[in-house]
């Protein structure tokens, strides 16, 4: 990388129009402010150079470039940032790009973007920066015409103290070879014209396969499913529960259960037959997109007192993170919903239930996984999982976390939230034997927990129980100071240490082990309580320290994991935990029909999306511990946003208009078609 005049200039371009060159890494040197972090940095061996950065497996690895005069740059009067890369390996890397504020953790601060690389191919990862400029197109992740704003907070772009090219949570080492780092476009540029939503909710000014163009289509889709699924209902070799029937008959209990046979993890069905998961979360249609405010983006809304479409308005409040242009609220409208009427009649919420149970067993799935709708689960012929989450749990005042902080399992309020979460969900699939079990809670943010009971007041009960912790370790402050080489004054005062030393990880870790076991001690119980033929299927990790996982294979029936990968890395969790494991949540997306968005885990088209998902399946059927994944979910989200967060990805199933995608579906019944084969001898 060179750094040189380019940087010097970097922060007085005026009013740019093209990509502007922050850094040129054809020579291959590191700048002299730039660093690494579980990583390293070499001249790349190859025609054109190149900075060759080898990443290791930790959980953030990264290079970290700052200003060469310790100062800030002003980009400002600039639409983002880009950073292109070439991958020299065989398989696809994901990585990401953050852009941080002074005081920038990862949360605060700071905005930051993913991309993947191509096998043996390159890729240009662009971030907008999500300022307080008033943007033009607010309320979604992914825009038309523009690269996506970055996830986090809102940033000022004229007070830029870093940025970093890093991993995610890398499951084994990778390469890329950084080419150049730029800014882009120009500040508040909005990059396309008006109205840009036809009257079906897809994008007006593109077209692709497959797009909806005259309404009397929907008919003739509508029927060409009906005859796939009359000539071939389901996959072979499954029972009624959608179990291997050609499998070994093991004990019927009557209900869903877990056994380990030939050393792998298996579900069972109440019939006793060996059952793998391969389940589809959020059935439903209540997706909804804002139109408050917006009505020139829309070529067609309804009148409000429509006999047919108006009820398909509605009203969210409280969203400020996504809609404060608007006040955090306002009226909505569901293209998803309208779209089901026209293709269904005045009958259509059970005749839209009738198709997605029928196009679940013809694409070879079996479970309706996570969040789906409860009319779904309670006329499903299907199995399916129940979720449920703990509220009025006071939380860990100083901790942090993506949706939330984690909540104080030592308060008083835990356990009796906890009882009545399960009793109010148990009452309604207790004595359901197609209900494999409970979910409660999602993506905790249990890497807040440490620092955040060191950094709460002394009347916090976890910290109250972390302290008590240590005395009971150490003895004396006296000796937590010399362990921990601190210097704290008296209790009161424990802190985290400037030096985190190994004393401190194995304390720390050790407290985080104590934590979760309340945690899922307390929760099991009540499952065992409430609905004592069923399963408990853990809290859903988005990443978690080793404690948690470990107290949750020691605890829980099922341990879960959302994942959002290429694939489960082979072997990974086996030295933590020797349970049954479950995929709650994994995706890809592409932008090659109309959407803005890719969602977690981009892919280059709708075929490369198939082959993807059938990779994935492959992966987890291959794990000795994992018992099933479920996709998510079943429908794209608006291409305008959906109304908490912005989120418009391409990751369903079935677009906007109800249409499945081709080739994701077939891949679907071609690898859920094999899945017991491949489980039982891969």
């Amino acid at each position: 990388m060179v750094l040189s005049a380019v940087l010097a200039c970097a922060a007085c371009l005026c009013a740019p129009t093209d990509d502007s060159v922050l850094f040129d890494f054809s020579s291959g040197k590191m700048p002299q402010a730039a660093a690494t972090h579980q990583a390293e940095a070499v001249p790349a061996a190859r025609r054109g150079g190149g900075l060759e950065v080898r990443f290791q497996t930790t959980e953030w690895p990264h290079v970290l470039f700052r200003p060469a005069d310790g100062g800030v740059w002003d980009w400002s009067d600039r639409a983002g940032i880009a950073v292109q890369v070439f991958n020299p390996t065989d398989e696809a890397v994901d990585f990401s790009l953050r852009v941080d504020n002074a005081g920038a953790d990862g949360w605060e601060a700071c905005n930051s973007s993913n991309y993947s690389a191509p096998p043996n191919g390159r890729a240009v990862l662009k971030m907008r920066f999500k300022s307080s400029e008033a943007d033009t197109l607010w309320g979604m992740r992914g825009v038309p015409a523009l690269p996506p704003r970055g996830e986090g907070n809102v940033i000022d772009p004229s007070r830029i103290t870093a940025f970093q090219v890093f991993l995610p949570r890398p499951a084994r080492e990778h390469t890329l070879i950084l080419e150049r780092v730029s800014l882009f476009g120009s500040a508040g540029d909005a990059g396309v014209p008006m109205p840009f939503i036809n009257r079906f909710g897809q994008y007006l000014h593109a077209d692709w396969s497959g797009k909806l163009g005259r309404e009397e289509d929907l008919q003739k889709r509508k029927r060409r499913e009906e005859r796939a699924w009359a000539k071939a209902p389901e996959v072979c070799e499954r029972d009624r529960f959608g179990g291997w029937a050609k499998g070994p008959q093991l004990e019927a209990t009557g209900w869903f259960r877990t056994q380990k046979v030939d050393g792998k993890w298996w579900l069972v069905t109440p019939e006793g037959r060996l059952f793998f998961s391969v389940g589809m979360d959020c059935v439903g249609t209540w997706e909804q997109t804002f139109v408050e405010k917006r009505g020139p983006w829309f070529e067609w809304l309804p009148a409000p007192d429509d006999p047919v479409f108006g009820g398909f308005f509605g009203e969210v409040k409280g969203v400020h993170s996504m809609a404060e242009p608007i006040g955090g609220g306002g009226r909505t409208f569901s293209f998803y919903r309208a779209n089901l009427r026209r293709k269904h009649g005045e009958q259509w919420a059970d005749r839209w239930r009738d198709s997605a149970y029928a196009r679940l067993r013809h694409w070879g799935f079996n479970t309706l996984g996570n969040w789906s709708q409860g009319d779904v689960l309670a006329d499903s012929p299907l199995p399916y999982v129940v979720s449920t989450g703990l509220w009025g749990v006071p939380k860990i005042e100083a901790a942090r976390g993506y949706w939330a902080k984690m909540m104080d399992v030592f308060c008083p309020e835990f356990e009796t939230a906890v009882d009545k979460a399960l009793a109010g969900v148990a009452q309604s699939h207790a004595d359901n034997p197609l209900c494999i079990g409970y979910f409660v809670d999602n993506e905790l943010a249990w890497e807040g927990v440490v620092d955040g009971c060191l950094r709460s007041p002394a009347a916090q009960p976890a910290r109250r129980e972390l302290i008590a912790f240590l005395q009971e370790r150490h003895k004396s402050l006296d000796a937590l100071n010399a362990a921990w080489k601190s210097a704290f004054t008296d209790w009161d005062s424990v802190a985290p240490p400037t030096e985190r030393g190994e004393r401190f990880l194995e304390d720390t870790s050790d407290f985080l082990h104590h934590f979760a076991r309340r945690y899922f001690e307390t929760v099991q119980a009540a499952v065992r309580r409430h609905a004592p033929n069923q399963l408990y299927l853990g809290c859903r990790f988005s990443g978690a320290p080793d404690p948690v996982v470990r107290a949750a294979g020691e605890t829980t029936d099922v341990v879960s994991f959302n994942l959002y990968q290429r694939r489960i890395p082979e072997g990974k969790w086996t030295d933590l935990i020797d349970r049954p494991a479950l995929i709650g949540e994994f995706h890809f997306g592409a932008l090659d029909r109309g959407m803005f968005h890719t969602g977690l885990v981009r892919t280059r088209d709708q075929k490369e999306r198939a082959e993807a998902f059938a990779r994935y399946v492959e992966s987890v059927a291959a794990h000795p511990l994992f018992v099933g994944c479920h996709w998510f979910q079943y429908v794209d989200e608006p291409v305008t946003g959906r109304t908490h967060d912005g989120e418009n990805y391409n990751i369903g199933f079935v677009d906007v208009t109800d249409t499945p995608y081709p080739e994701l579906s077939e891949a679907a019944r071609a690898i859920n078609g094999k899945i017991y084969r491949l489980r039982a001898g891969g």
